[in-house]
């Protein structure tokens, strides 16, 4: 799946992960149930400070957890029934390692795709194999080198911060593999260049988490506004009540609304 690239200080969807071709429809002739605009709340759960951190849920990648979540989806939300109805399903089988999965979408902030994937075949070519690309070897590299590849000096500081960051021990590719989601976008958000919506992407597409929503994704928040038939985009808070419902699939439903989107030829740049 290609994804729309956002214009904030990491963004990537990519597009680092690849996704089927879906063949444009005409939105007019997709069966909605009537609409029923939910009610927004704010009241959210109060945690106790000595609550246990949440388990890891299982990867959508993981044998027949994409069609528990679609079978839970189709009964939670008949409107968005409808959208997973009308679409191919979505495939979550992306080997990538973490550390790379990070580089690429550093590499890939604010280049079109046909760019992106030009600079990362060079950025490659500066290594043995893609096998050897590894915190100590990026390390290695000067900024000359980098800039030599097509990397821009900011661009470089982040890649740099990122792999001195899992020099030290301060990130790992395993320990990224069992954080808590909450944990995972602290670490991460504190490496130079990795926003929220990268944190979001990279937990969806590499990692596979299944209950990520991405609120400040222009394009997830747009296809909730229409598929609810809302006045205007929901704010981010809107979206947590609004999509409450999907939990905890919510990767698969704001997919969905990518697809919900394209059919419609209304598609939006990100703007988070």
């Amino acid at each position: 799946m290609k994804r729309t690239r956002s214009q904030t200080k990491s963004n990537s969807i990519s597009n680092n992960n690849p996704q089927p071709q879906i063949k444009t429809l005409n939105s007019s002739k997709i069966p909605f149930p009537a609409k029923k605009i939910p009610k927004l709340t704010t009241k959210k759960p109060i945690l106790s400070p000595s609550s246990s951190p949440p388990p890891i849920a299982k990867p959508l990648s993981s044998t027949g957890e994409l069609e528990t979540a679609l079978n839970h989806l189709r009964a939670a939300d008949p409107l968005l029934s409808t959208i997973i109805n009308t679409f191919p399903s979505p495939q979550f089988s992306n080997k990538i390692t973490p550390f790379f999965s990070l580089i690429k979408t550093l590499i890939s902030q604010q280049l079109s795709n046909k760019a992106s994937s030009s600079i990362e075949n060079r950025f490659i070519s500066l290594f043995d194999s893609q096998s050897s690309i590894l915190p100590n070897a990026v390390l290695s590299l000067t900024p000359t080198q980098l800039r030599e590849v097509g990397i821009s000096g900011p661009k470089s500081t982040y890649i740099h911060d990122l792999s001195t960051k899992y020099a030290n021990g301060f990130l790992s590719d395993s320990s990224i593999i069992e954080m808590d989601d909450e944990m995972l976008y602290e670490k991460l958000t504190s490496v130079k260049g990795i926003g929220p919506w990268s944190v979001h992407m990279f937990m969806i597409f590499t990692l596979h988490r299944p209950d990520v929503l991405p609120v400040g994704d222009l394009v997830v928040r747009r296809g909730v506004e229409k598929l609810y038939g809302l006045k205007g985009l929901p704010s981010p808070s809107q979206m947590e009540v609004l999509c409450e419902k999907w939990k905890p699939y919510r990767s698969v439903g704001s997919w969905y609304m990518y697809r919900f989107l394209e059919a419609k030829g209304v598609l939006p740049s990100h703007t988070t």
